[in-house]
């Protein structure tokens, strides 16, 4: 377990691929692509950096969230463990890439809003949620006053 754990902040490059493996066990993979972006103090214009594109891999009921949440362009937060792994292509060249085994995936809030449905532990549904009798939060105030 001595993998770096990383946490990556970008947008969603692509589609979300959603598969499931002969076991019955989904598997989603999409790219993050992160750019940084700096002031050039002599210009005052804001300079794109070289763009890290990492691969994510998600599994079981996070890769079914992933592939129902994410679209291309979304803006993600996700973290897990990185590794690098390196193949040769069909012309022999020898290629690399950086993958991040997913552990925790989210969307961010810096350009966007959310409304998030909460699962049921385990997958599945939720249970329809009771509302307590005398709970001020259970639903919207008929009025403008504070419940306390």
């Amino acid at each position: 377990m001595n993998e770096p754990t990383l946490t990556i902040i970008g947008n969603v490059a692509g589609e979300v691929d959603l598969r499931y493996a002969p076991s019955g066990v989904a598997v989603a993979k999409w790219t993050v692509a992160s750019t940084p972006r700096d002031k050039d103090r002599a210009t005052g214009e804001y300079v794109d950096g070289e763009t890290l594109w990492v691969r994510c891999t998600a599994f079981k009921k996070d890769a079914e969230n992933a592939a129902e949440s994410f679209v291309k362009g979304s803006r993600v937060i996700v973290t897990g463990r990185l590794r690098q792994e390196s193949w040769e292509d069909k012309e022999g060249n020898k290629r690399t890439s950086l993958n991040l085994l997913v552990e925790e995936a989210g969307a961010s809030v810096k350009w966007a809003t959310l409304a998030i449905t909460k699962g049921a532990p385990g997958g599945g549904a939720a249970p329809a949620a009771k509302k307590p009798s005398g709970d001020p939060w259970a639903a919207a105030p008929e009025d403008d006053d504070i419940p306390f």
